[in-house]
């Protein structure tokens, strides 16, 4: 990154200025600053040399074809509420936001389709739908406030995947400007479509780095019937893993399979005083269908669980699931944090909790888990000082040791919160040397100038 002027932004500005109507190039620094970074921790972030705010596809087309034209690098943001740093900018590079691009275009009830612009919050994609009895799954953590567009560019999850899968499961098309401000639309709306290259499929998960995404065709399904809702106790963290084992393999499908562990509990009874008992060492929350209750119930309970409830009330369900919802929220109240975002096969669940709790003893740190068990996808979160450099440097190696574990478990660097800067180090080392080849043959090719999210999982 570099704070020099360049004057290649200079003539970009003046061009956009131009080109575009008036107040879609933002370069006052009391605005470009509130676009400096996400929600990450501990990534590098500058604010950027102007902020680019298009209305629609034409105008995101202007923008990137004459950023191309002038060598400017151009950071995709939607509602800058990812975790990996993809969406920070640099201050040679301008940042192209999409909120402005928030409408839900269509709703086709019979074949079950929403179209959307990216810049449409997800929760409000999923209360539009729910009028017409249909239902979209993805459900970030963030979901009161993220958007359509950065799901898209991360793969995101949340707490329904268990049963549903991620965003790209749900994804059948779109259309994308690409690094040069030509517009390439892949997919379709036909439940079956096999010509040609999955270019949808490339472009979910791409983080800014391909092109950035416009619209998005969705696949909806059926509003789900009533569900229980079952809490689950457990004195032993591997009574906890028995337990989810059990219930993944007897097949049942969880609309939601969540655990949190000791140090996360303990947060929440002190923040929400929900008095779980100073020896639980980890609680499940499950969501299941009405005839799997008693299935969960009795694999719980054979696994050893201390203290199990349920409920078929939905407000009792809600206040049931409090706890998990609480989770970081608790944690944060405990210090500075830092992230994590990994996940690891569903057997190795309390391997990688047990992993986690070894590194915090050696560290001398505290770390809570909380995630979704149902897929192994856990977000072990480092308590830390941010205003000490040492404590810094400690939460950096502890976050470091809990990846490398992950992937030592045959997991994944990361589940769904993406890789962006925090963890372009570790792509390679899953990967590998081929697989990165790969994967930069494909950037060269839509972005040959290496102008879209230069400093994101691909930089150079």
């Amino acid at each position: 990154m570099t704070t020099a002027h360049d004057t290649r932004i200079d003539a970009c500005v003046a061009a956009l200025r131009s080109a575009l109507p008036a107040g879609t190039v933002i370069t006052d620094p009391d605005v470009t600053a509130s676009y400096t970074r996400d929600q990450s921790r501990l990534t590098d972030a500058e604010p950027p040399a102007a902020v680019l705010i298009p209305r629609n596809t034409a105008e995101v087309s202007t923008c990137l074809r004459l950023a191309c034209e002038h060598g400017v690098p151009v950071i995709a943001r939607g509602a800058g509420s990812g975790l990996s740093g993809a969406a920070n900018a640099s201050g040679n590079a301008v940042v192209l936001s999409l909120h402005r691009m928030n409408a839900v275009l269509e709703i086709d009830e019979i074949n079950r389709v929403a179209v959307v612009q990216p810049g449409v919050i997800t929760a409000d994609l999923r209360a539009a739908v729910a009028t017409a009895g249909l239902f979209y799954p993805p459900d970030p953590g963030s979901v009161a406030f993220c958007t359509i567009g950065g799901n898209v560019a991360t793969n995101a999850g949340g707490m329904c995947c268990v049963r549903y899968g991620v965003t790209g499961d749900f994804v059948l098309g779109m259309e994308v400007v690409l690094a040069d401000g030509r517009v390439l639309r892949t997919g379709r709306r036909t439940v079956k479509g096999v010509a040609g290259y999955d270019l949808t499929r490339l472009f979910v998960g791409s983080e800014g780095t391909l092109g950035i995404v416009t619209e998005v065709t969705l696949r909806l399904v059926p509003a789900p019937g009533p569900a229980h809702t079952l809490i689950a106790t457990f004195s032993q963290l591997a009574d906890a893993g028995r337990a989810v084992s059990g219930i993944v393999g007897a097949g049942v499908v969880p609309g939601m399979l969540e655990i949190l562990d000791r140090t996360t509990v303990r947060a929440v009874d002190a923040l929400a005083h929900m008095d779980f008992g100073a020896d639980v060492a980890a609680v499940l929350l499950v969501q299941c269908d009405t005839g799997d209750v008693e299935q969960v119930t009795e694999l719980s309970a054979s696994a050893g669980a201390v203290d199990i409830a349920d409920t078929d009330d939905a407000t009792e369900g809600a206040m049931l699931l409090e706890a998990r919802r609480l989770a970081l929220p608790a944690l944060e109240r405990l210090g500075d944090w830092l992230l994590d975002d990994v996940c690891v096969p569903v057997s190795a669940v309390t391997d990688l909790i047990a992993a986690i709790e070894n590194i915090a003893a050696q560290a001398g740190m505290t770390i809570g888990v909380f995630g979704h068990a149902g897929d192994g996808n856990l977000h072990p979160t480092v308590i830390f000082d941010d205003t000490d450099p040492s404590s810094r440097a400690a939460a950096t190696a502890a976050f470091d040791a809990i990846t490398a574990a992950a992937l030592r478990l045959g997991g994944t660097i990361t589940g769904e919160h993406g890789v962006g800067r925090l963890k372009r180090g570790w792509l390679q080392r899953e990967l590998g040397p081929v697989g990165m080849d790969v994967h930069r043959a494909v950037k060269n090719t839509l972005d040959p100038q290496h102008l879209l999210c230069p400093e994101g999982m691909l930089s150079r």
